[in-house]
């Protein structure tokens, strides 16, 4: 028995935040108009509500994808939390979604940055595979709005909160259960001699308390050259070893932080640009929840359904490197 692949759900919240807006806000340092959409090719993000968190948005995809699915809490083994972002250090937020969503079952957080989803995969099939568990429910909340610099004094600092203005709010679930095969493969590598090209310090052991470190601090040109580093070689290999090329696949997911970088990663992999699934501009860099979100849009366009191939392609920082292919 392998791991099958039941069902990918997302929530994006109802407030959408035009760019425009977005550089009329920061300051007192100005950016010229339009530098946001040039650089990235987004146009819009999604913001939570204030009174919400990120366990809200991971639950409300969760409880979409249970009823799409049929499937009911007490048919869930195993949930993984899978996010960049938390409610809180302590506990795992796992535990919290859990309570949300009246689950009974064990809980764990898995977290990766951008790739926490893609790593929770990874890690469910294994426990799937090792008969462990028959159903894992995984579920995602991004709240990275919480962690923008508004205020910021000059060309550098913006440069450096510059990641922040492109993020976006979302919720995600995929639901695996044992099964056909439906995970094909999965391969990652990392660089993690990189950790420190982006990061979102404030709340650890590092800095506990300074409210200067609760915000995204970035330096693009090095993370570009840091992902350009770890090159494709993972993906060639992870293809070779499953008999597979990019032409065998109806699209190819990859995360998406802007539309020039992309343009730039798929030439250097190889990835045939009419594969690819485009959510950037409407939505923004929705983090982990990208992938299931570029999932959902393409079965929703009629791009691929049952027993298509997918691959889904994940770049977060740290930084690391991975694919997931799965038969639908």
């Amino acid at each position: 028995m392998g791991t099958r692949l039941a069902g990918v759900a997302v929530h994006l919240p109802e407030r959408q935040v035009g760019t425009d807006e977005v550089e009329r806000r920061v300051g007192p340092f100005t950016p010229p108009a339009g530098l946001i959409r040039r650089l990235t090719g987004i146009g819009s993000r999604h913001v939570m509500r204030d009174d919400e968190q990120a366990s809200d948005l991971a639950v409300a995809a969760a409880r979409k994808l249970l009823a799409d699915t049929g499937t009911e809490p007490g048919d869930v083994d195993l949930l993984l939390f899978a996010s960049a972002s938390q409610d809180m250090v302590e506990p795992a937020t796992a535990h919290i979604v859990a309570a949300k969503l009246e689950l009974r079952c064990p809980v764990m957080d898995v977290k990766n940055a951008c790739n926490s989803v893609l790593n929770a995969i990874e890690v469910a099939d294994a426990l799937i595979g090792a008969g462990r568990y028959r159903t894992v429910l995984i579920a995602s909340g991004e709240s990275p709005s919480r962690a923008v610099r508004w205020e910021v004094g000059g060309l550098r600092e913006f440069l450096r909160a510059f990641p922040g203005y492109t993020l976006s709010d979302a919720g995600a679930a995929v639901l695996l259960t044992e099964g056909e095969t439906g995970i094909v493969g999965c391969g990652f590598t990392a660089d993690s001699t990189q950790w420190d090209v982006g990061t979102l310090p404030g709340g650890g052991s590092r800095h506990p308390r300074d409210p200067e470190h609760t915000y995204f601090d970035l330096d693009g040109a090095r993370l570009k050259s840091a992902f350009l580093g770890l090159g494709g070689g993972i993906l060639d290999s992870t293809l070779d070893r499953l008999g597979l090329t990019w032409d065998d696949f109806a699209v190819v997911g990859v995360h998406q932080v802007s539309l020039p970088y992309l343009d730039v990663f798929a030439d250097r992999v190889g990835v045939p640009k009419d594969k690819l699934v485009i959510t950037l501009p409407e939505h923004g860099n929705v983090a982990s929840a990208s992938l299931p979100l570029q999932l959902v849009t393409a079965q929703r366009m009629g791009r691929c359904g049952p027993g298509d191939l997918v691959a889904l392609v994940g770049l977060a920082g740290g930084v690391s490197l991975g694919l997931v292919v799965v038969r639908l």
